[in-house]
């Protein structure tokens, strides 16, 4: 059964058969006039046109009974002789249901098995076409729609098998979204907490006081990253049209002053105009300096980092740069990668490596356009 919800198809269904046998039994009855059949239609014939019709109302819901019906009563009108005519449209409309709507392996055989019986008739009616010129004709009532029905059937499996990919892509895409987003926000402040966890560790008995800050700082780092999951968690629940703004370059004070609170010594430097820029756009530039000042708290020795930021007429580009980091990712998969794949996936370019004077350095740039 398609995807037609059931009783529309039912009613389009009926209405095509009773359409079929109106105009089978007037057509029928016309062409008996014109053309001398083996024998004159009579009412046992109109019964077998309306019958192979009214087949049809079940076509959908019990393609292989209606084949079957279909077959029957037309293989008989045809050996009864009586002439060629509308019946043999219900049957052309039965073997492309079936071959549209069964599997490969059960329509084939069923309706190759329809095709003698529809050709016994060239030996027993004396009005038919002899030899080949009545096979090849009579075969094509078959066969033209067997094939028709095939081609529809597998054009049709193949864009749901297409949709179905989309769809199992888009799942994946998303997932790889919250987990980024996830690890954005938990990476950032777990890095954060644990550097200021080991300064409370190495100064506990020498200097209690720096402890006791470092103790209110973990505090506060883990309070924020809290919040900031909580916030991110409520934005990926929530429809796409109405989606809160995530953090921005707006909270870039905020994001220089938590690192510097666990150990890092940011200079920040602005060029351009500061302007609004798309949601999108703004979120991942924020995550872009959260993530690459996180792999600085995690991998450089010097722990110092320069963040220039720039406005443009039509982009917005990210710089941070540090020196003596030996290692360039903080995640294994999620970090370098994920910034990468934010950044092109808005228009943008990404670089993450080695510069001269052993510094590393990580650039974004990305179009303001850029808002899907």
């Amino acid at each position: 059964m398609p995807r037609m919800q059931p009783k529309r198809a039912l009613v389009g269904d009926t209405l095509l058969a009773l359409g079929l046998a109106i105009f089978g039994g007037v057509a029928t009855a016309n062409i008996d006039t014109v053309v001398a059949p083996d024998r004159e239609l009579d009412a046992y014939g109109i019964a077998l046109v309306t019958a192979a019709a009214l087949v049809l109302v079940l076509r959908r819901r019990r393609p292989l009974a209606t084949l079957a019906g279909t077959t029957a009563c037309t293989a008989t009108y045809l050996l009864l002789g009586y002439p060629y005519g509308p019946i043999l449209v219900s049957l052309l409309i039965a073997v492309y249901t079936a071959a549209r709507y069964l599997p490969l392996h059960t329509s084939l055989p069923a309706c190759v098995a329809a095709i003698p019986a529809l050709l016994a008739h060239l030996f027993t009616n004396s009005a038919a076409l002899p030899g080949f010129l009545g096979v090849v004709p009579g075969s094509a009532w078959v066969v033209v729609p067997l094939a028709v029905g095939i081609t529809v059937r597998q054009a049709r499996l193949t864009a749901e098998q297409a949709r179905a990919e989309l769809i199992r892509e888009r799942v994946a895409d998303e997932r790889l979204r919250v987990a980024q987003e996830v690890h954005d926000v938990v990476g950032h402040g777990l890095a954060a907490i644990k550097m200021q966890a080991d300064v409370a560790l190495h100064v506990l008995d020498k200097k209690p006081e720096q402890a006791a800050t470092a103790l209110e700082s973990i505090s506060s780092t883990s309070g924020q990253a809290l919040d900031e999951l909580r916030a991110t968690l409520a934005l990926i629940r929530r429809e796409e049209d109405d989606r809160a703004p995530g953090p921005g370059l707006d909270r870039l004070e905020d994001l220089r002053r938590r690192m510097s609170d666990a150990g890092i010594t940011i200079e920040v430097t602005t060029t351009g105009t500061p302007a609004p820029l798309p949601q999108s756009v703004d979120l991942v530039a924020y995550r872009v300096l959260q993530e690459a000042l996180t792999n600085v708290l995690r991998h450089s020795p010097s722990r110092v980092a320069d963040v220039r930021v720039g406005y443009e007429t039509d982009a917005v580009s990210l710089t941070v740069a540090s020196s003596g980091m030996t290692r360039t990712d903080s995640s294994g998969g999620l970090g370098i990668p994920g910034m990468r794949k934010r950044v092109e996936s808005l228009g943008g370019t990404f670089f993450a490596g080695p510069k001269p004077q052993d510094r590393f350095e990580v650039h974004a740039r990305m179009p303001i356009g850029a808002d899907p």
